[in-house]
């Protein structure tokens, strides 16, 4: 007989078993290995509880979904023990894998860190996704970098006691370490894969180096877990509208007349198309992590932020079947470049 977790953890994996298992199952000679899956970020539901925000993402095309566990998401990690085992089982009866999670887990003395990898294990999941670490500009920058391999290590360790695998995050934001991608492969680039590795976020890749994804990508192909995807675009400040609410929430220097606005995928300058297939080319089986960070109009609420979350505002302010038209556009979009790279499988 099956315990309770056992079970889970077998239904866990159920979505994927159709579709492929891993490339690790493969390497071994077993099914051939798990395809990329489009994988909505949970913190777009959060307006809604975990049943019908797995119905919603079904409904618009989603494959998979990213939960979150962290202060404020769908799941506190005080009860992850308690909620996961539930939000696995939730997407799997939404017909969705939960390939990986969202987390506040940055090294191992993150509050509940083993609470949270152990339940991991146990329904399954391996890939979580860990924040990036910050630099202080007004000290010295490679004695900051330095000392976070010893925090790296300790948490890999850790990763190695569970099965699980810790992916720290690209974002351009000033300030974080792994903005410019070099930085984060160096940290990295001697630690397993199996333990620690990056979520590489084209959209942030390519806003803080350009085509330099290219470069960056290829050093550190091996270490990269799972792609987060979004689109923006460079604007000039003296364009926009006075308190014009678009553009980037990141940052940027008050005197720099450039500014980042996220717009929907394949509007902006993010080349999608070759990162697919260079991904593709490199055998790449990772969930896509799938942001929708762009602003559209709504009659009677005017501009609003198809992410929202990031300023607490937990009501949607759309009609549900906008929302999900747009997110199905996107899927749309995302689904018919997947097809023509075969990066998702053939």
């Amino acid at each position: 007989m099956y315990s309770r977790r056992e079970m889970l953890k077998l239904l866990a994996a159920a979505p994927l078993l159709s579709r492929g298992f891993s490339t690790e199952a493969h390497a071994q000679g077993g099914a051939p290995p798990e395809r990329p899956q489009l994988a909505l970020v949970s913190r777009h539901l959060q307006w809604t509880n975990m049943e019908e925000g797995a119905a919603v993402a079904a409904e618009a095309g989603f494959r998979a979904i990213a939960w979150t566990v962290r202060r404020g998401a769908h799941m506190e990690p005080e009860h992850v023990e308690r909620d996961l085992p539930t939000a696995v089982d939730i997407a799997r009866k939404a017909g969705l894998a939960t390939p990986m999670l969202i987390t506040a887990i940055v090294d191992a003395q993150s509050p509940r860190v083993e609470a949270i990898l152990d339940t991991m294990r146990s329904v399954g999941i391996r890939r979580y996704r860990a924040p990036s670490f910050r630099y202080d500009y007004t000290r010295d920058l490679n004695q900051q970098w330095q000392a976070l391999k010893p925090r790296i290590a300790s948490l890999g360790k850790l990763n190695e006691k569970y099965g699980t695998t810790a992916m720290y995050h690209t974002h351009s934001g000033p300030g974080n370490v792994g903005g410019g991608v070099w930085d984060l492969w160096l940290l990295v680039k001697d630690f397993d894969p199996k333990y620690v590795g990056i979520n590489f976020d084209v959209g942030h890749a390519t806003a803080r180096g350009g085509a330099e994804w290219i470069e960056t990508s290829h050093f550190a192909h091996k270490h990269i877990h799972a792609l987060s995807l979004k689109d923006f675009r460079w604007v000039k400040k003296s364009d926009l509208a006075p308190g014009d609410p678009t553009t980037s929430r990141y940052g940027s220097s008050p005197t720099w007349p450039w500014v980042t606005q996220f717009v929907p995928p394949g509007e902006g300058m993010v080349n999608f198309k070759d990162v697919f297939t260079y991904f593709h080319s490199v055998g790449f089986s990772g969930p896509l992590e799938t942001y929708f960070e762009y602003f559209v109009s709504v009659p009677g609420h005017g501009l609003v932020d198809m992410l929202g979350t990031d300023f607490g505002k937990w009501k949607l302010e759309m009609p549900k079947s906008q929302f999900t038209s747009l997110l199905q556009r996107d899927v749309k979009f995302y689904n018919a470049l997947l097809a023509e790279t075969e990066l998702g499988g053939r």
